[in-house]
């Protein structure tokens, strides 16, 4: 096995994805230069192992390895001990630019995933930007009950029974598997995952292409994985530096004053480390993520800086 002590940061080179709900926000506020000088892309994938979608390492020792071969073949050096056993990396993270509507949605839970060919999802959305009065969907209205909100679909109403919530930047909220959901127009989200990428939609506000044609729904899917006891949530209380943790992955959040360091809170293990606002070492800069392998170098930071720190709870 090789060691690297000191081993630096890994960075990746992020896959943007073309969305009709997307727009231009990765360039004109994150300064990317995205692949299409028009196009609107919704989702930035910063971190993602699977087989048709690669994070690929850009500089360094391990440049042009994929972050599927690190870890296969560097698990321990890179990752550390005391981690799931599974053929991918565990997480994917997204940045999600909305410059419309997304559907309304759920993801299914491990319990019932198996059984519709799917994968189990959790998730958390970092509110890194919002347009004033831009509201997320999240849960169903008090009264609303599996009965009104089959009748809503075969209405075309499914908008009414849905709960919203118009959040501030800075603020989270946890989407567990179950959770009816979906993201409004005017939001820029840092979104943490399981490795999955199962949606099911159920309703999409009634729109049509320019040929006419409505988007493919799964209402049969959705309704077998709707929690419908999950009424009006709000968004997520902080909890010291913690914003979330569950099976799948911890995130705190750090502000960090210029000079100051941060490392893995676990010598024996990696984080993700998200620049929100800020820069590290004068080469990590705000929207960010990198890879901070076990007992790596600190990262310092070049000015104040926010930044979300995700590990895996051991297993």
């Amino acid at each position: 096995m090789l060691y690297l002590p000191g081993m630096e940061a890994i960075k990746f080179e992020p896959l943007y994805m073309e969305r009709i709900w997307g727009g231009r926000k990765l360039e004109t506020i994150y300064g990317r230069k995205l692949p299409d000088l028009s196009a609107a892309f919704g989702e930035a994938w910063e971190i993602v192992d699977r087989e048709n979608e690669q994070s690929v390492v850009t500089g360094g020792a391990f440049s042009g390895k994929s972050l599927h071969e690190l870890w296969i073949h560097h698990r321990e050096e890179i990752f550390g001990t005391n981690l799931p056993d599974s053929e991918r990396f565990p997480i994917l993270i997204k940045i999600l630019d909305s410059a419309d509507d997304l559907s309304i949605q759920v993801h299914p839970s491990a319990k019932i995933a198996a059984g519709l060919n799917g994968e189990p999802k959790t998730e958390m959305w970092f509110i890194a930007g919002c347009e004033l009065g831009s509201k997320l969907y999240v849960g169903l209205k008090n009264g609303v009950t599996r009965n009104t909100f089959e009748k809503a679909i075969q209405d075309g109403t499914v908008a009414d029974q849905i709960h919203t919530i118009t959040p501030q930047k800075g603020q989270s909220i946890f989407i567990e598997s179950g959770r009816l959901h979906a993201i409004g127009a005017g939001f820029l989200i840092h979104e943490i995952q399981q490795n999955s990428d199962t949606t099911y939609r159920v309703f999409d506000w009634n729109r049509t292409d320019r040929n006419g044609n409505h988007r493919e729904l799964h209402v049969e899917q959705s309704m077998q994985c709707i929690d419908f006891r999950d009424t009006e949530p709000q968004m997520d209380e902080v909890n010291g530096e913690t914003l979330a943790t569950c099976p799948h992955f911890k995130i705190t959040q750090h502000q960090l004053v210029t000079g100051e360091l941060i490392a893995n809170p676990s010598p024996d293990q990696f984080s993700l480390i998200t620049v929100v606002s800020g820069c590290l070492d004068h080469k990590f800069n705000a929207g960010e993520t990198i890879l901070l392998p076990k007992s790596a170098t600190p990262l310092t930071a070049s000015e104040e800086t926010q930044v979300l720190q995700i590990t895996i709870p051991h297993s």
